[in-house]
């Protein structure tokens, strides 16, 4: 099956230009810083893990559609799993939580750097456990 790249022509009319060019190493560096930049939440416990795909979804969403999809996606998961711990960490009282939080925490790690190894190779990575709370 063959992709199609969408073109469009500049003002001057000199030519096509595709719009879905595959990211620059540069874009695929910051792509990958985050989704590792969720690591943060290791040293700034709940909410880090958010705010430092936030800032960078904020700083990249408009120069860099790579970039600012990678962001959006490290934030969203990040997200889902800043809820996801909380109801574990109410789930404590039952005994059942304790064992939620280290199969989240194994997997947030396993997932995050995976992501950011799809995202270094220029790979559009989208989580598979993850709620689409950000647009």
């Amino acid at each position: 099956m063959a992709s199609r790249m969408n073109e469009s022509s500049d003002s001057a009319g000199r030519g096509s230009v595709p719009l879905d060019s595959p990211p620059s190493q540069d874009e695929r560096t910051w792509g990958m810083l985050a989704h590792l930049s969720a690591f943060v939440g290791l040293v700034f416990p709940l909410f880090g893990g958010v705010l430092a795909p936030w800032v960078l979804w904020l700083a990249w969403r408009e120069r860099s559609p790579f970039v600012g999809e990678q962001a959006r996606e490290a934030l969203n998961f990040n997200l889902s799993v800043l809820i996801a711990s909380l109801a574990s960490i109410v789930l404590m009282y039952l005994y059942v939580g304790f064992l939620l939080c280290v199969v989240l925490f194994v997997g947030w790690v396993a997932m995050t750097v995976v992501a950011a190894i799809r995202a270094s190779e220029g790979i559009h990575y989208r989580y598979p456990l993850s709620l689409r709370l950000v647009k």
